[in-house]
């Protein structure tokens, strides 16, 4: 089948995201970003434009922003939490891409806090997205060794950025084939490094959470051709 992905994120790492959604065959129903950087439009709202696809400012991104019949919704490089009403707009999954081999360096600086920690190992995690940061079900996972004087920048770009597009890719397939993979992280080996100098996570749902006891989340999903791994 084709898949309906809704796509939340910033710089170039959401318009690659984006693109690759396109380039599968898939089809793009909206993406949300920051309005602009450095004054000019951010990536992902300029592939929005250039896929002719609805865009929306994701500091004011509300669940009915993202269209009904959308089975995916991806978070690549968001910085805008994606709360229970806005996951439950997917009826296949919610996913994000983190750049650590989870639960290690949870938190927004992640490829910063491997370099700092002199980690030789280092990987890229695509996980399910729930009401914890970072924690969900894995969903793709694979390793790379960190290359001797690496920064943070070069191992971004050259090894965790396209990393992230290889197993976002794995996972897409994987939905499209019918196939749902979900690995608990253990908590154990769970890490929570702070963000060096970034705002705290941006929470635009927060006032828009179900009371205590209601989760918020109405399925309607037809599971039939579903498997889950």
């Amino acid at each position: 089948m084709t898949l309906r992905v809704y796509v939340s994120g910033q710089r170039s790492f959401g318009a690659a995201a984006a693109d690759l959604t396109v380039r599968l065959g898939h089809t793009l129903t909206g993406a949300a970003s920051p309005p602009d950087r450095d004054g000019q439009p951010d990536p992902l709202r300029a592939a929005a434009f250039r896929h002719r696809t609805p865009w929306t400012d994701s500091t004011r991104l509300r669940p009915d922003d993202i269209p009904l019949g959308t089975d995916v919704l991806l978070a690549a490089h968001s910085h805008a939490f994606l709360g229970r009403r806005s996951r439950a707009r997917a009826h296949l999954a919610a996913i994000g891409y983190h750049p650590s081999l989870l639960p290690l360096h949870r938190g927004r600086d992640a490829v910063r806090w491997t370099i700092r920690d002199r980690d030789r190992v280092t990987g890229g995690s695509v996980y399910h997205l729930t009401d914890t940061v970072d924690a969900g079900p894995l969903a793709a996972q694979d390793y790379l060794l960190v290359p001797p004087g690496s920064t943070a920048s070069a191992l971004w770009r050259d090894h965790l950025f396209p990393l992230g597009l290889t197993l976002l890719e794995r996972v897409l397939t994987d939905l499209d084939n019918g196939v749902i993979v979900r690995v608990p992280q253990d908590e154990v080996c769970a890490t929570w490094e702070p963000s060096w100098d970034r705002p705290r996570l941006h929470r635009p749902e927060l006032p828009e959470l179900p009371p205590p006891g209601d989760s918020g989340v109405r399925y309607r999903v037809d599971r039939s051709a579903l498997r889950t791994t």
